[in-house]
This record gives C-alpha cells, structure tokens and sequence, in this order.
C-alpha cells in the first residue's frame, strides 16, 4: 500500500520503497528466498548452507532459525519517543515565548513581529523536511522550535486580549480531538482508503485555496476580506479547518500503523513525529482561531 500522508508520501512508509522488509512476500509455491529487499526470509528445504552461505550452524542441521539480533527497524517506541521530543520542544519554546515576548500595549507590536517571523522561519524548514527524502532530527526540532515560538505569541495575544483561557481551551480541544480520532480509527470506524485520501486532499485544497483568497483580499482590500474568517462564516469554516485536522490524523495513524507492518528503519519514526506535529499544530490554531471568533461575537 502505497503511502498516503503528504508529508510520508515520499518515505519509507510504503511496500516499494526498497527498504529490507517492505518487499517480504513468499514466491508461489514454496518459502520466501532471501533476496536483497528481505535478507531474512529462510531459504528453501534441502542444505541451508548451500542456498544462504551466511547461514549459522544451527541452521545447517536443522535446529530452529534465530532471529536476527537486531533489524534497525522503527517500533511504536521509536514513534512515541520522537513524536514526545518534538512536541516537548514546540511546549518549551511556546511557554519560554509566552513568558518573555508581553503582548501588552507597549510591546505587542514586538513581540507579534518575532512571532511571525519565527513561523515564516518554521514553514521554511518544514518545507524543506518536506522535499528531503530522509528526515534530519535536527531540522524537525529546530521546526518545532519556531513554531513553538510563534505558537506561544499567538496564544498570548488571544488569551490575553480577546478570551481569557482561550490557549488551555484549544489544548484541550485538540487533545480531544487526537483522543476521539484514535479510538474511532483503532475500533475502525474510520475506513483510510483511497477514496478517503482523494476526499480529504481534496477538501484541503479547496479550504486552504479559499483561505489564501481571503488573505489577499484581506490584504489589498482591508478588513476581512471575503469573511471566510469572521462571523458565522468564520465559525463555519473553523469548524471545517478542525475536521479536516482530523481527517489527517487518521492518515498520519495510517501511515504509522503502514511503517511498522513494513518494516520502515527506525529514522523513518522522525517522519511521523514530524507528521503528527504538523498536524496538532493545525488543529490546534483552529481551535484558538475558532475560540476567539465566538468570543468577539459577544
């Protein structure tokens, strides 16, 4: 199965990609044979030493095969540990952000130019982790660094200025949604096929399409542009934005559940850590986006 993520689309995360394990299934008619894509299948019935020269001594007369001792290859531990740095990185930054950028009258001004340079600087990297194909631990964390940054601003600024709580609300919100989609894909009420992915790329296009039109007429027309992001539309399409936040949380499961039946390397759990971030982030501004609409409504 061929991954579906954006972001693991080119990575380790699907059955032809070349990586020792990926490639497993036996030959009709008898046992798999070694080959260079799986080199621990067992060879043939007959003499072990002659079909795989590498064979250990047990093999050669027949005792049980053992295990390779080790197969470097990533393990839902692998997965939780860097997807726990990451975010842990992104935490620490928000709150160091939080702490030293005040977004009071006399120093707003400041602090949301850092934050926004912080997340065009985020983007960038996570951009070019995007188009790499094999992680680099040191730019995911520096990613999740800016964007932690920039994160802790914003959450500031609305939970100071426009809804007081607002930042704990949209953790919750987002822990929720992470929690509800995992039961839901784990009991398999979500189906991740084909004509899921096509459904959900889809909407995600047209959204993030809409939101890059309303920007620009926000920008050369003043005040908030097409509406898309005020009001009851705004409410609307933050609600979509959260969906579809969620929509992607079942693909990147998806493609951890994928790796780790194929026998993606280890490195390969930097990628879904880096999937996961991408993706709580998204869920996350949605929620404060969606939070501080309903309360300048009041």
């Amino acid at each position: 199965m061929r991954s579906r993520n954006p972001v693991f689309s080119r990575r380790g995360f699907s059955r032809d990609n070349g990586y020792a394990g990926f490639n497993a299934a036996p030959q009709a008619g008898g046992p798999a044979v070694a080959t260079q894509a799986n080199p621990y299948a067992q060879p043939p019935a007959g003499n072990p030493y002659a079909q795989n020269p590498y064979a250990q001594p047990d093999q050669q007369f027949g005792a049980p095969p053992q295990a390779p001792a080790t197969t470097g290859r990533m393990t839902m531990d692998d997965v939780v540990i860097r997807t726990a740095s990451t975010l842990g990185v992104l935490v620490v930054t928000a709150a160091l952000a939080w702490a030293l950028l005040p977004v009071d009258d006399a120093n707003i001004s400041r602090s949301y130019g850092i934050g926004i340079g912080a997340a065009l600087i985020g983007m960038v990297l996570a951009l070019v982790q995007s188009f790499k194909r094999k992680p680099t631990p040191a730019l995911i964390l520096s990613y999740a660094a800016f964007e932690g940054v920039f994160l802790g601003v914003v959450s500031s600024v609305v939970d100071n200025r426009i809804a007081d709580g607002a930042a704990m609300q949209a953790v919750i919100g987002t822990m929720a949604v992470f929690a509800g989609v995992l039961i839901a894909y784990k009991a398999g009420w979500i189906r991740v096929n084909r004509r899921f992915y096509g459904f959900v790329m889809a909407a995600a296009l047209g959204f993030v399409f809409l939101m890059m039109v309303n920007l620009l007429f926000a920008v050369f027309g003043g005040g908030d542009g097409l509406g898309f992001r005020s009001g009851a539309l705004g409410v609307v399409f933050g609600i979509v934005g959260i969906i579809l936040g969620a929509c992607f949380l079942a693909l990147d499961f998806k493609q951890v559940e994928d790796g780790l039946a194929y026998g993606a390397p280890r490195e390969e759990a930097w990628f879904a850590a880096f999937g996961l971030t991408l993706t709580l982030v998204w869920i996350y501004l949605e929620f404060l986006r969606l939070i501080a609409i309903l309360n300048s409504n009041d």
